[in-house]
Parts: structure tokens; sequence; C-alpha cells
């Protein structure tokens, strides 16, 4: 298929630059960002045969399985547990945000680039750091199912990033829904970090239960003390039935972890707002430690809409504590 780029990506661009004005507003508290599409079609410029995943819309060539004992090497090739090694895959189409934005194979192409405009998430609540943070814990219970099926896919989770360069997130994934990585109308966990040279990465999915305590954890393979680490274990576990599925030695790829996210919504195909699960919003217990492993006793979070008037309209919003992040519905 011949790469696709959409016609429209120097309007796009120059609306970024108007974007540019909210970002410190952003940064400083709980914040509405510029108006964005529905959450309930595809964006018209992305194309048709693009797969949704927790970071939006992504040609299939893009998106791998790392399968548990492989080992994702710094140069983008997987070693096995036998210690052959399969060449890297080539990624080389851009993708796409919820919003229809298109990101390049490499973001760098775009200076200056707006968090608010890359993410394209409903919902989070996040904290920065002028140094780096060490690693990130959360908890939470499965919630119970929507009422109503309309394919929606829902995502939810913690994560990290870096937000004077962003171009990857690592964090472990609840979903609802059908995805490209698999899934139906039941819960499932997995980790994921995107996107490495154009690529993103996720382990197995691990099935849950409604009423299963889960706990997702980014944890450095380094010693503590320094702001860079190079490779990182991203584990979702469900601690009711001790199963767990881990992203294990997935690469910084540069990056220094100062944003961490406590709770983020991220929702495709939603008709009505039975579509979201039926509880009034989700709570992750949370946990974040500095460069030296410290913990960060009252982190600042502050929560952020990333859509302005979404469709349908609910009940969206966060409620912030020093320990507990919720995500509303």
């Amino acid at each position: 298929m011949t790469k696709h780029i959409p016609n429209n990506f120097f309007p796009v661009c120059l609306a970024v630059a108007l974007m540019l004005v909210l970002f410190s507003a952003a940064l400083s508290g709980q914040i509405v960002a510029v108006g964005a599409p529905a959450l309930t079609s595809r964006p018209l410029n992305v194309p048709e045969d693009y797969v949704i995943t927790p970071f939006g819309y992504f040609h299939p060539s893009c998106v791998q399985m790392l399968a548990e004992g492989n080992t994702l090497l710094p140069d983008g090739r997987v070693e096995h547990p036998d210690r052959t090694i399969d060449a890297a895959p080539s990624c080389s189409y851009p993708h796409f945000t919820s919003t229809g934005f298109m990101v390049p194979v490499n973001p760098k192409e775009l200076k200056d680039i707006d968090p608010l405009t890359i993410n394209g998430w409903l919902e989070s609540v996040s904290v920065t750091t002028t140094a780096s943070y060490g690693l990130i814990a959360a908890m939470w219970t499965v919630p119970p199912a929507p009422t109503s099926n309309d394919g929606q896919l829902l995502y939810f989770f913690p994560g990290f990033e870096d937000i004077n360069d962003v171009i990857s997130i690592v964090q472990p994934v609840m979903q609802w829904g059908v995805g490209y990585a698999g899934g139906g109308n039941y819960w499932l966990v997995s980790s994921w970090n995107c996107c490495i040279s154009g690529t993103t990465w996720y382990s197995p999915l691990l099935d849950v239960n409604v009423g299963d305590t889960i706990r997702g954890m980014i944890a450095p393979n380094c010693q503590p003390g320094g702001n860079y680490c190079a490779t990182w274990n991203v584990v979702s576990q469900d601690v009711t039935t001790g199963k767990k599925t881990t992203l294990a030695k997935t690469t910084a790829d540069g990056q220094t972890w100062n944003w961490a996210f406590g709770a983020v919504s991220e929702d495709y195909g939603l008709v009505q707002c039975s579509d979201f699960p039926n509880n009034a919003g989700l709570t992750f217990n949370v946990r974040v430690y500095d460069q030296n492993r410290k913990l960060i006793s009252n982190p600042n979070w502050q929560g952020t809409q990333w859509i302005t008037n979404p469709t349908p309209a609910c009940n969206y919003g966060t409620t912030i504590t020093a320990t507990k992040e919720t995500v509303k519905y």
C-alpha cells in the first residue's frame, strides 16, 4: 500500500501553533483543551486500514506484540530466550491521535510540538518534575461492565512521558472492547510502549474479571540516582489471580520520564454515556517516586480535560488527592 499523507497536514500544523498558548495552562491546573471532534467516529483523514491502540490510530505494520520472555533490544531487534535475534520491524507510516492529528514516524519533525495535541486523550491526572521520576505504581479495581454495547473501545492507564520531548509513552493499560491487539466485551490488561521508531509494542493480553484488583507498575532497570535509565519494566498484574503480563526491559528511547500520569481515560466509538462502565468513575491508588526511589508524598497532581464538549456529554472530570486519582464519566 502507498504511504498515506493527508492533504491537510500543513493546515493542521498551523492550528498547532494556535494551541501552544495553552501549554503553560495545561501544567498549572484543571484545564480544558482546544475543541476536538466527537468521540463517536473515526476522523476523516485517518485511513480505513489503520487500527486503534491506546495511542491513537496506527498502520497495522507498526503495532507489534512482544511475547513473554522476549527482549526488545535498544536498536529495535527482538531477542528470544534461546538468544536468537529477529531483525527490527520497520514502520514507515505516520500515526494519528484519536482526534485525527497526524504524527510523523519521527515526531521530532514537528518542532515544539504541543503535548495537548499529540496525546488526543479524553481526560487525565498528571504531574511533572524538573528532574525525573524513578518509579510509578498504581492499583485499581476492575469496574463494572458498560450497560450498553455500541462497539466502544475504552482504555484506562497510568504512565510516564517526557514532557520536553514527547515521543514515547510507557504504560500498563486496562481495556474494554476490541482493539487491534485483541479483546472483546470484557476487561483485559496489557503493557505498552509507544512509539519506538514509529512502532508501538505491547505484551500479551491478560483477561481480568470485574472486581479484581489490578496493579500497574513502571520500574527502571538501573540503580537509583540518575535522571535517565535506558530500559524499564512495564508490568500489568491481576493481584486477585496472581497472573501478570510484562513488557520487560523496554527502551526509554532516549527520553527522561519527567511527566507522570496517575490516571488517563482514552475512549473510542462512544454513542451514549452507558457505553462507559456502570459506575461514576475509575479511581487509581497511585504512588510515584523520585529518581532516588523515594516516595513523593504529595506530588501536586493536576487534572486535564483534553477534549472540550465531547459527544456524548457525560459526567466528565477528575477528582484528585495525594494518592487517589479519579477520571469520571
